[in-house]
């Protein structure tokens, strides 16, 4: 069964505390039906070049890709990582992290406990109120050896979210996806390695690497995206 048979059927997990969660498109706003129609039809290497190694390697991760709708629209929720953290410190990304052995099959249900374990951690997220909805395909960090599942969800009921412990979590927030559409608000971030990416100046922040990287290929094929400079540069230390 496909991932898209998956969320039409409703495949059940388990939530990370023994409840019951549902994969399910059932009952989503109209506006989030071109995000589905992604989780249906993308395939990985249209989403990032960077895949999961063919020998298995890497560790299992999932990081909870959540749109919301608040006082101007569709938003998402993005966390800031601590500075003191081993990977990605001081990175704004979506909530998540590393797969536990209590998460279960990393090939089936655990990612989506994984995400909502995780979110629930860094963000205080009631996880009750999060109807997830779609799983995109695997992607690779090679910087970190990371291989992450993003699992999508809707904040059906929202909650209210903060730091939990400072030592992982800097901050959290919420971006309006028409501050993400914005041209204005784009631009393109070179890697001291020389890799060239999408960026986001968004909530007094810089968004780039893999997380900008998911939100602009959602943009794209949901078919959100507006024209943008490709040529605007930002460096990763913009605020210096």
């Amino acid at each position: 069964m496909t991932r898209a048979s998956e969320a039409a059927h409703g495949i059940r997990a388990a939530r990370p505390q023994g409840g019951p969660v549902a994969l399910s498109t059932e009952g989503l706003p109209p506006w989030l039906e071109p995000v589905v129609r992604v989780v249906e039809t993308v395939q990985p290497v249209q989403l990032s070049r960077f895949l999961p190694p063919e020998d298995g390697a890497g560790r299992q991760s999932a990081v909870l890709v959540l749109f919301g709708e608040g006082e101007r629209g569709p938003e998402l929720l993005l966390m800031e990582r601590a500075s003191s953290l081993r990977s990605h410190a001081g990175q704004p990304s979506f909530p998540g992290g590393a797969l536990d052995p209590e998460d279960g099959d990393p090939h089936g249900e655990g990612p989506l406990r994984a995400a909502l374990r995780e979110a629930e951690e860094e963000t205080g997220l009631d996880p009750d109120g999060v109807q997830l909805f779609g799983v995109l395909p695997r992607l690779y960090i090679p910087v970190s050896g990371f291989v992450v599942t993003p699992v999508l969800g809707w904040w059906r009921e929202p909650s209210p979210v903060g730091v939990v412990d400072p030592a992982e979590t800097a901050r959290v927030f919420t971006v309006p996806v028409a501050d993400l559409t914005n041209p204005a608000n784009r631009a393109t971030t070179v890697h001291p390695s020389g890799h060239r990416g999408p960026a986001f100046l968004v909530e007094s922040t810089l968004v780039w690497g893999f997380t900008a990287g998911i939100i602009d290929r959602l943009l794209h094929y949901a078919g959100w995206e507006t024209p943008w400079d490709r040529d605007k540069q930002v460096p990763l230390d913009w605020r210096s």
